[in-house]
Formats: structure tokens, C-alpha cells, sequence
């Protein structure tokens, strides 16, 4: 194994924090935060959170094939994308991004990181983005770029479900042996959802907020769980404001008074509409009063200067 990579089997555990709210209070409902965004390598925020639980061990089986490339897919502001060029530039790893849409110039704050990391990018229309998963185009893409180690799309594989699954021994640790009622996390693949689930084996209660529109989500996790056993975990589909990567002025709103009261970042994608669920469910009384929510900050920042180009001074 490279020096580098023993980095990610000895990393320290993120924070657990507690959230003082009187929102929370007035629920009688304690309130905790999992703060994977403070966990990353290397010094930047675009590898950290619950992409660099979903990379670990995608990273140390490419090592172990003695895979020198990998290649990946994502939309043009893809938080992955900006992970698996980072990994590349920290582990020496090539990198190939696929992406979906029509190059446009200039490139925006997320691709000009990941071409600055060294990815190759190379864009493709919709439908032929579509094909991404089917085995004769995988292989026709190795035909064009030789061998390498392919991770799909956000990164949610039976590996990335095993890093995710470690966040579970952390906060029970952190938690002197005991776990939260609740653990509340953003959906977007579903691959963190289903790897916490995993790791609570039946334990406690898994709570995905899905940030895209429609019903396939729920299908999804249940597919990479492969598990019919493991039913203590939901999904509540009424927080995307919109759909995939839309939001409201209320969504905001929250935001920027979350940061103000807090102190703590959170993204209009993925960590906003997830405390903007909590606190809402909070509001219905969904979680019993006495109990203890566990909410996973999975990072995403890096995300937050594509919204600011997109749209200049919503965020504070």
C-alpha cells in the first residue's frame, strides 16, 4: 500500500455535537450533530463527509487491483466529481469524469476544481448519459480509455455502504456505548441512508430526507440494503423543495438563520433540506418527546460556491 492511503484507515472519529436549540427543547427532543463535514483529507472540503466514507474502501480495492485510473459520472456541480478528483490528486490516481450536459464555458467552481486536481473531463448529452450503467458501454468506454476502476454515479456501491456503516460504532462510542433514538440523514442516492442502516443492524431508527423528486428512492435503498429484515429505517419524501437541486425562499430562509444561530454551514442541496425536515417533523411532534436525534452533516460545501455563482447573494 502507498503512505498516502494508510491515511484513510487512520483518520480520528468526526465530532458528535450537541445542537442547544429551543426548538428541540420545546419538543423535549434532544439534539445532536454528526459532523462529517469536519471530517476530510487533504485541504480542501470537496473530500470529506459522507463522500469520503463512500470512497474509503473504493480507494483501497482500486489499490488492491492496482488500478491506476478511476472513472466516474456526475452532473456538472457534483459533489462527487469533486471528491474522486481530489482522491486522485492525494492517492495518485487518474481520473475521468464523466459529465452530464453540454460543456459550458467558463467552467464553473466545481469543475475548474476538478480539472485543477488533474481529472479529465468529458461531457455527454443526456441520453447518452443515460447508457452509464449498462456493461457494453462501460466496456466501450475502456476501449477508449483503457482500464480502470469504475465508481457509479454518487458513489453508492456495496463498498461506499461499508464506509458508511462505520459512522454507526463512532457515534456509539462517542455516546459511551449507547445510540441515538433516531439518526436522520439527506437522501440523494440513498447509499448513506442504506449504509447507516447496516451498521444500526436493527438498532435504532434510520431517517432519510430524499432531496430529489419521486418515488424511486424507496426501491433504490431497499435494493442495496438486500436485506427485507432490516426495517427500521423510513424515508420522508416532502422536503425537496422542488426537486433535485431546487429550492424555496423558506429553505433559505432557514439556512442562513441555521448559520447565524449555530455557527455551522449547510448546503441548499443536501444538509439544508435535511435540518429544514428535522425541524419541521420536530414541529409535528414526529419524534416522541424524550427522545434523541442524531442529524449527519455529510459535508457538501464545496457545492455552496456553484450556488453562489448561480445565485449571487441568497446565501449569507
Amino acid at each position: 500500500m502507498r503512505p498516502a492511503m494508510a491515511s484513510l484507515l487512520a483518520h480520528p472519529p468526526s465530532p458528535l455535537q450537541e445542537l442547544k436549540d429551543e426548538r428541540a427543547t420545546a419538543s423535549g427532543v434532544r439534539l445532536l450533530m454528526k459532523r462529517d463535514d469536519l471530517l476530510q483529507i487533504g485541504n480542501t472540503n470537496a473530500f470529506c463527509g459522507n463522500k469520503w466514507r463512500k470512497l474509503k474502501y473504493n480507494l483501497l480495492e482500486a489499490e488492491a487491483k492496482q488500478c491506476t485510473a478511476l472513472l466516474t459520472f456526475g452532473g456538472a456541480y457534483s459533489n462527487h466529481l469533486a471528491a474522486v478528483a481530489q482522491a486522485g490528486r492525494l492517492f495518485q490516481f487518474k481520473t475521468i469524469g464523466m459529465v452530464r450536459g453540454e460543456m459550458v464555458q467558463p467552467l464553473n467552481a466545481t469543475l475548474q476544481f476538478c480539472e485543477h486536481c488533474g481529472m479529465h473531463l468529458h461531457f455527454l448529452s443526456r441520453s447518452a448519459y443515460r447508457e452509464k450503467d449498462k456493461p457494453e458501454w462501460l466496456e466501450q468506454l475502456r476501449q477508449q480509455f483503457g482500464s480502470f476502476y469504475h465508481i457509479p454515479e454518487g458513489g453508492t456501491n456495496a463498498l461506499a455502504l461499508r464506509g458508511c456503516a462505520e459512522l454507526i460504532p463512532e457515534i456509539r462510542a462517542q455516546m459511551e456505548g449507547i445510540l441515538p433514538d433516531f439518526i436522520a440523514v439527506a437522501c440523494g442516492t440513498g447509499g448513506t441512508l442504506a449504509g447507516i442502516v447496516q451498521g444500526l443492524g436493527g438498532a435504532a431508527q434510520a431517517l432519510g430526507i430524499a432531496v430529489l423528486k419521486g418515488n424511486f428512492l424507496q426501491s433504490a435503498i431497499t435494493q442495496q440494503l438486500n436485506a427485507p429484515a432490516l426495517n427500521n429505517w423510513q424515508l420522508c419524501t416532502v422536503y425537496h423543495g422542488g426537486g433535485y437541486a431546487r429550492f424555496t425562499p423558506e429553505l433559505i430562509d432557514f439556512i442562513n438563520a441555521f448559520k447565524q444561530e449555530h455557527g455551522i454551514a449547510l448546503d441548499p442541496i443536501y444538509t439544508g433540506k435535511l435540518l429544514f425536515g428535522v425541524f419541521d417533523l420536530l414541529k409535528q411532534g414526529f419524534f416522541p418527546p424524550g427522545s434523541t436525534v442524531a442529524v449527519v452533516h455529510t459535508g457538501g460545501l464545496q457545492g455552496i460556491a456553484g450556488f453562489h455563482e448561480r445565485y449571487p447573494g441568497l446565501l449569507q
